[in-house]
């Protein structure tokens, strides 16, 4: 039996990267046109994607299902589900282009946003989550790393635990982080960010801390990359990145969730001691403000 429908979408999606090239155009033919891609029989989606039934029965396979007919039920779920969730939103199609106005980009990053969050949400594992919560609560010193954008989202993660009394370390420089990988032991934990779960120095980061006995999680949006196996708690994320991917636009808004719900976490299971903090590091914060005279 394959997990929950809503997510059928989302774990096609995260598959991607690790496809075979003839799986590849199978995934990337329900992930373009969900909703028409349903309506194919196995001989009509083989011929549609240049490949054979053989190839589309190992895919539907992978993704978790033995028949094909229940794979089919459930993508049509998930399609209405995710209906469901655009209708809220500003009503765009297609990706950002050349010629689109300032508010259909507006319209187009909120709707790519908001979709990578309540996919995010959906696919977040609550028990790794726990895990997750529980080892960072228990720990002596916490180091995050990350590289591009993922860096801002571990500087945010150790900025917000700071602020509740937690020591937190962000790094920066990749020689660092590897250095202090190196001096981790087992009371620490070290947490490393990134979209595709394969950069090289990220992956790093995490190997070191996890020979030098830290516990190591991982937030990624791929959960059979290296960085993931490289942990002992993966957080997936299931963001849609556009053509600008650059810009890591889904990506970095579903980490920071994920570091939100981390950190709530947290300071919820050290609720007393944490909302001292709060209070203390917002007063502290609040007086430095200029106020106008009146």
């Amino acid at each position: 039996m394959a997990e929950d429908d809503g997510t059928v979408l989302i774990r096609i999606r995260a598959a991607m990267p690790a496809l075979r090239p003839s799986e590849r155009r199978i995934a990337e033919e329900f992930a373009g046109d969900p909703a028409a891609a349903a309506n194919l029989s196995i001989a009509e989606l083989a011929a549609r994607c240049g490949t054979s039934t053989t190839s589309v029965v190992r895919f539907y396979q992978r993704m978790g299902y033995a028949h094909y007919k229940d794979f089919r039920i459930d993508l049509t779920r998930a399609v209405a589900r995710e209906e469901l969730t655009r209708s809220s939103l500003p009503e765009v199609s297609g990706d950002i282009g050349r010629h689109d106005s300032l508010e259909g980009i507006v319209s187009k990053v909120a709707m790519n946003e908001t979709l990578s969050i309540a996919d995010t949400a959906r696919a977040l594992d609550m028990d790794a989550l726990g895990e997750a919560v529980a080892l960072l609560l228990s720990a002596r010193r916490i180091d995050s790393f990350g590289v591009g954008a993922s860096a801002l989202v571990g500087l945010d993660l150790q900025q917000k635990l700071s602020r509740i009394g937690r020591t937190a370390i962000n790094w920066h420089d990749s020689h660092s982080a590897w250095t202090s990988a190196a001096t981790l032991d087992g009371a620490c934990v070290a947490v490393a960010v990134s979209h595709t779960g394969a950069t090289v120095d990220t992956v790093e980061f995490l190997s070191i801390a996890r020979k030098s006995g830290a516990a190591t999680v991982a937030i990624t949006n791929f959960r059979d990359s290296p960085l993931a196996a490289a942990a002992d708690v993966t957080l997936t994320t299931a963001a849609r990145e556009t053509k600008f991917r650059s810009g890591a636009l889904g990506s970095r808004i579903a980490q920071l969730m994920v570091v939100d719900c981390l950190f709530t976490g947290v300071a919820q299971a050290s609720y007393d001691e944490s909302m001292a903090a709060l209070r203390n590091t917002y007063a502290v914060v609040h007086d430095r403000v200029v106020h106008k005279r009146t």
